[in-house]
């Protein structure tokens, strides 16, 4: 089965899924710390902000992909092997490729952490590989 999604649709649920897993803290659970370039994230900010926006780190991580640079999931257990990134692109691509049952569970609303842990591992590994 091919799964469309619109660019807007998987933004949202990636976003979603920043909040609902890497935020609350599961994802440390595998080890992993989401990075990116402080100057990057300072831009994001800025640009947000100049908007008028009151933006919250979630806001700030998808204004990064926007502009064109990366989020990383470095791997802080292991020696790197699980470190990757992500860029816009990326999750445009990716989302759609969440197994089904997760996915319907965010496009209903009846989405948890498990939920969001499953997108972004597709995202960022595609595939489930922790958990």
């Amino acid at each position: 089965m091919n799964i469309q999604l619109t660019d807007k649709e998987s933004e949202e649920y990636f976003y979603n899924s920043l909040c609902n897993a890497v935020a609350t803290g599961y994802m440390a659970g595998y080890g992993l710390r989401l990075d990116f370039e402080d100057a990057d994230y300072a831009a994001a900010k800025k640009t947000l902000k100049d908007k008028g926006d009151s933006p919250c780190m979630e806001d700030i991580w998808m204004q990064i992909l926007r502009e064109g640079k990366k989020l990383t999931f470095t791997d802080i257990e292991g020696e790197g092997e699980n470190t990757r990134s992500v860029t816009l692109e990326d999750v445009h691509k990716k989302v759609a490729l969440t197994p089904l049952n997760h996915l319907t569970d965010m496009v209903n609303e009846n989405d948890d952490a498990v939920t969001a842990d499953v997108i972004l591992q597709t995202v960022f590994f595609d595939s489930i590989i922790f958990g």
